[in-house]
């Protein structure tokens, strides 16, 4: 069963990203084009986004415990380490050289473009490696 949630929940918000055109590169930078030709389409896309949080969270946690699972797993870092803002720091970079960020970029495979392989190629390899580096002990 909850292979199966998994498995809509994924399409729904690959759908979702579509339909946004968070899969686009060009809505994506044209986004992060402050100062150029800004196109603010996205900030609905993340506020509906973020709404839609707000309210999925607070609904879920009111259950008190996850429908198949015994207890939340919820994060326990809770420091700004050099490796979190270096992470941070080459998403944001990956993100405004290719326009695409994980969740979209998955979602776009049926393209299948050279610049796409690259991309999930590369977003591979630094998963690899952010699990090798150390974590810094506090």
């Amino acid at each position: 069963m909850k292979i199966a949630i998994a498995l809509v929940a994924g399409l729904v918000f690959g759908l979702g990203l579509s339909l946004g055109g968070m899969t686009q590169p060009a809505v994506v930078l044209g986004f992060l084009d402050l100062f150029g030709a800004w196109n603010p389409r996205l900030i609905f896309v993340m506020g509906g986004a973020v709404l839609t949080t707000a309210i999925g969270y607070r609904l879920v946690f009111r259950r008190g415990r996850p429908l198949f699972e015994p207890s939340f797993q919820l994060p326990a870092a809770r420091t700004f380490d050099a490796r979190l803002v270096g992470g941070a720091a080459l998403f944001g970079i990956g993100w405004g050289i290719a326009g695409y960020c994980p969740g979209p970029a998955l979602a776009s495979l049926s393209a299948a473009t050279p610049a796409l392989g690259v991309l999930i190629a590369t977003m591979l390899a630094g998963w690899w490696l952010a699990a090798r580096i150390p974590a810094a002990r506090g």
